[in-house]
């Protein structure tokens, strides 16, 4: 074979590499970030049931956003976020619940 035959193959081989990597990261992202929702979610659902098991609901009252409100043995006042994540709210954040 000449050498500039073998020279664009390989910058055809390199351009289709790119190309190829370039669409798998554009997938794996959206991959990434389906399975972040995903594992939120998963989280959100766990920590509020067993928070319902555990911990005592805050009859009428809410957090700052509409969120239930639940008491922990210390009498610490939380809710939990999107992510399965509790948070402690100060007195001024809690407010009564619209029926």
């Amino acid at each position: 074979m000449k050498p500039k035959t073998i020279r664009a193959g390989l910058v055809a081989m390199t351009i289709t590499a790119a190309a190829l990597l370039s669409s798998h990261a554009g997938m794996a992202q959206g991959i990434d970030s389906t399975a972040k929702k995903v594992g939120n979610k998963t989280a959100s659902i766990a920590v509020k049931g067993a928070s319902k098991i555990t911990d005592k609901t805050y009859k009428g009252k809410v957090g700052p956003g509409g969120q239930t409100v639940y008491i922990d043995k210390k009498d610490n006042k939380y809710y939990v976020d999107d992510k399965g994540k509790k948070v402690y709210l100060k007195p001024s954040e809690i407010k009564d619940k619209k029926d």
